[in-house]
C-alpha cells in the first residue's frame, strides 16, 4: 500500500531557492576552496544542485549518519556510518545537511569535524523545523522553515521511498487531524 503524500514545495520553488543559497554561499566565500561536505544520502540531491549553481571552486566529500532507521521518529543515536575522505585540517567547511529536526545529528557532525579542526565549520540546510531543538546548533544558510510532519522527497526518504520525487511532500499519516484538515 502507498502512503498519502501531502505536496509541501515544488520543485520551481526549491530551485530558485537553492539558487539564491548558492549566491550567498558564492559570495561569503569568494576567494576562499570550501570543502562541501554533504551527510548522505538525504542531502545528496540538494549537494549536487546546490554544487552545479555554486560560482566559486570547492571541493566535496560525504559523510554517512544513521538516527531515524524505519521510523518517523528519530532514535535519538547517532552513528557514523561513512566518515570524509577529504583532509579538513585548516580549510572552510561547509556542512550540507538535508533537514536540522532535533538538532541531534547536526550536533554529533559539528563536534566530529570541529575536532578535525577546519579553519572555519558553517551549516546549510534545505529545511530547519520550526520547533525547539534538543540540542543547540548553528545553521548560517537555510532554505526553508518546515512545520511538523515528516518530509519527503527531493532526497528525503521514507523507508528508502520517495527519493526521487522532484518537489518536497508531507507524510499524510504524519500530520495531525487538524492539519490535515487545513
Amino acid at each position: 500500500m502507498e502512503d498519502e503524500l501531502i505536496p509541501f514545495l515544488s520543485a520551481s520553488q526549491i530551485q530558485k531557492k537553492v539558487a539564491e543559497l548558492a549566491r550567498k554561499i558564492s559570495r561569503d566565500y569568494d576567494g576562499k576552496k570550501p570543502v562541501l561536505v554533504g551527510v548522505l544520502k538525504g542531502s545528496f540531491v540538494f549537494l549536487s544542485d546546490l554544487s552545479r549553481k555554486l560560482t566559486i571552486p570547492h571541493e566535496v566529500d560525504f559523510l554517512e549518519t544513521e538516527s531515524y532507521g524505519p521510523s518517523t521518529l528519530t532514535s535519538g543515536v547517532v552513528r557514523l556510518l561513512k566518515d570524509l575522505r577529504s583532509e579538513i585540517t585548516g580549510r572552510e567547511v561547509l556542512l550540507v545537511e538535508d533537514i536540522v529536526d532535533s538538532g541531534l545529528t547536526l550536533s554529533y557532525l559539528e563536534r566530529s569535524l570541529l575536532a578535525k579542526k577546519p579553519k572555519k565549520l558553517a551549516v546549510a540546510t534545505l529545511l530547519e523545523r520550526k520547533h525547539p531543538k534538543r540540542v543547540k546548533v548553528s545553521v548560517r544558510y537555510r532554505g526553508f522553515w518546515v512545520p511538523g510532519g515528516f518530509v519527503v522527497g527531493y532526497g528525503l526518504d521514507y523507508n528508502e521511498k520517495y527519493r526521487h520525487l522532484p518537489g518536497l511532500a508531507f507524510l499524510a499519516k504524519s500530520l495531525n487531524p487538524s492539519k490535515k484538515q487545513a
